[in-house]
């Protein structure tokens, strides 16, 4: 067994091309290509001039967090290139909870509570606008003292042993996600907001007669109301905080694409109902108009064999945050969610099967346009 050859090196010989990849896996390759370098130098620019962090020198005592470059293409709704985005990540798993940070929190708001503000904004047909904040989490200044080593690629060439001393969060830390949703909580508080009880990623403005609404997502920001003016006014104060981009009317939310016409809005997800399939490998399966089979009922133990746990949570999570544009969806995902720390090939069958009934492509509020023309027609 030990004279084995064990090649390092696998040689590939094809008689067309091999595809490279679209968005690069590490930091050399990125920086073969000038598009890659100019995302990740914007990045570098941004975190020294926010004064992210200072360069001090390394000590044994101190133990610095790693970090690395993420590389993503955003894509516009219709799939078309948006535009290149490179994002330094520090390497928060490494940290000690107790030791390196205390409470965590990240500013989700619930698909209910966008839902009915949307309703209620189509209802007295509000004027909506969207805010995306540039490097949000950059906004919070951190409690805890972090340290963490110098960006791959970016080494400073007069001190290349020193290390970091954090000032500002950072994406990857375990605190950052709080940091920059307490930075965002006491400014709106101070604007006259108020924040709501039953979802703390809602914050109502109401005086007199005005009433606005925010919603919170990570850092994208949505808001509505009956004065555009007090609106206007209240960007403006928010751009002096933190810098913004996306100043526009609402068409592109949390992955959710909105379609705004003389009737109201029309909420999709088909982009992201297609990214799933494509993910699953069911593009190509025959799509069903039932989401769940009556029969075998669905128990925790029914001797098939079990599944990858964490396929199975990848796609119970997908399906509940369809749950924004597919309400008809609910049940069935719960019923799932119920067997997801430990799923067998029963539970993971009948997971796709949610899945090839997305294919039918027939929105809620189609196919309930669908049937109230057949009441109509009827009466």
């Amino acid at each position: 067994m030990n004279n084995i050859y064990k090649p390092k090196q696998i040689h590939l010989t094809t008689k067309h091309p091999l595809p490279q990849p679209i968005e690069p896996t590490c930091v050399s390759q990125a920086l073969k290509d000038h598009k890659w370098q100019h995302t990740m130098s914007e990045e570098f620019n941004a975190l020294v001039k926010h004064d992210t962090w200072e360069l001090v020198s390394s000590n044994p005592s101190i133990i610095p967090v790693g970090c690395r470059w993420l590389f993503r293409i955003k894509h516009n709704a219709d799939g078309t290139i948006s535009r290149y985005k490179a994002c330094l990540v520090a390497k928060g798993y490494h940290q000690c909870p107790g030791l390196d940070y205390n409470e965590t929190f990240s500013p989700v708001v619930k698909p209910v509570t966008i839902r009915t503000v949307l309703s209620i904004a189509v209802q007295h047909r509000w004027c909506m606008k969207q805010l995306d904040v540039n490097n949000a989490f950059l906004h919070g200044s951190l409690q805890e003292d972090v340290y963490m080593i110098q960006p791959p690629g970016f080494v400073d060439s007069t001190m290349p042993t020193h290390i970091c001393k954090l000032h500002k969060s950072i994406y990857g830390l375990k605190q950052a996600p709080r940091a920059w949703y307490d930075k965002l909580n006491s400014f709106l508080l101070t604007l006259g907001f108020q924040q709501s009880k039953s979802d703390s990623s809602l914050f109502i403005y109401s005086k007199k007669d005005i009433i606005l609404f925010l919603l919170v997502y990570v850092d994208d920001v949505l808001l509505t109301g009956n004065d555009s003016q007090v609106m206007s006014d209240i960007i403006r104060q928010l751009g002096v905080q933190v810098s913004l981009k996306d100043l526009s009317d609402l068409h592109y939310f949390i992955g959710v694409e909105v379609q705004q016409t003389r009737e109201g809005i029309f909420l999709s997800q088909q982009k992201y109902i297609r990214d799933l399939l494509k993910r699953t490998n069911i593009e190509g399966a025959r799509p069903i108009h039932t989401p769940l089979s009556t029969k075998p009922t669905l128990q925790l133990n029914d001797g098939h064999p079990p599944a990858d746990q964490k396929q199975y949570r990848s796609v119970i999570g997908a399906l509940q945050y369809l749950a924004i544009t597919r309400p008809n969806i609910i049940f069935v995902v719960n019923k799932f969610a119920q067997f997801m720390h430990k799923p067998s090939q029963l539970h993971w069958i009948s997971a796709k099967r949610v899945l090839r009934y997305l294919k039918t492509g027939a929105s809620v509020s189609q196919r309930h346009n669908h049937l109230w023309d057949i009441i109509n027609a009827l009466c």
